[in-house]
């Protein structure tokens, strides 16, 4: 098993570019390598070949309007969700960190080996919390 966050804002996966000189290329590449720097230290000795259980937590940073005016403004509106449905997707949050931990010097040697994932968007201070299994 391994276990680790990555704190920060949660960043979700962009969609590849095509350059002037008609080449394509991924406008996530450097946020990605410095999330590697990040995360690294918690790499096993060898990729996981297994079949991979995979859970990720995102936790987003509440906007002013869930707080209180005035005197309370430290404290939370009543019915404000616990969970953020908003941008970025879910799906492009999950890319990006499969991207970030696959390839022969990564955690796992392909994001195809991910056979159950659990994934979910919360409020909280903005950090991804993950969690790698082998089944």
């Amino acid at each position: 098993m391994i276990k680790f966050t990555i704190p920060g804002k949660c960043r979700p996966q962009q969609r590849h570019r095509v350059a002037k000189n008609g080449r394509m290329y991924d406008p996530s590449s450097k946020d990605k390598k410095q999330t590697w720097l990040q995360i690294a230290k918690f790499r096993p000795k060898m990729p996981l070949a297994g079949d991979i259980s995979i859970s990720l937590t995102f936790y987003m940073e509440r906007p002013k309007s869930h707080f209180r005016t005035g005197k309370y403004k430290h404290l939370l509106k009543n019915n404000v969700s616990e969970y953020h449905s908003f941008t970025p997707d879910i799906d492009n949050l999950c890319k990006y960190v499969f991207d970030t931990i696959q390839g022969k010097h990564g955690m796992i040697c392909d994001d195809s080996q991910i056979c159950v994932l659990y994934a979910e968007k919360k409020y909280g201070i903005p950090r991804t919390r993950v969690v790698i299994e082998e089944i």
